[in-house]
């Protein structure tokens, strides 16, 4: 008896330990973590690997030729120009959050495939009136 019930103990533990590691490696996958101009820039060995870049659109930065959108990312005082094919989503501005998706080239310039504006943690309800669009 006392063995039957170690047996099972040890298969509920088992059980337990993979659907831990299940909902871990799930987890895992729906963050999204960035690295800062800084870190990128100090890091010599960032010229090698695909990246995820954070930062504030640097205001003034933006310039937009053709399909090419040029700008720079800045954060605790360093800096990333940065060149995105293609059209950025409507609500990226100069002066908010980005996130951009690409490789640094040995320029030192970020080139960006895909561009996600990071939006704050706060919620602000329209202060427009009912039935008319809210120029924010």
């Amino acid at each position: 008896m006392i063995r039957r019930r170690g047996g099972r103990t040890a298969v509920v533990a088992v059980l337990l330990a993979a659907g831990a590691l299940l909902v871990t490696s799930a987890l895992r996958e729906t963050l999204t973590y960035y690295r800062t101009p800084g870190e990128v820039l100090g890091d010599p060995d960032a010229t090698s690997e695909r990246v995820r870049l954070g930062g504030d659109v640097v205001p003034g930065s933006l310039r937009r030729t053709g399909d090419l959108v040029v700008f720079r990312l800045a954060e605790d005082g360093h800096e990333i120009t940065v060149e995105q094919y293609g059209v950025p989503p409507e609500t990226f501005r100069e002066g908010e959050g980005a996130v951009v998706e690409g490789t640094l080239s040995p320029d030192r310039v970020f080139r960006s495939d895909h561009v996600v504006v990071r939006h704050g943690n706060e919620y602000r309800p329209s202060t427009a009136p009912p039935g008319s669009v809210d120029a924010r």
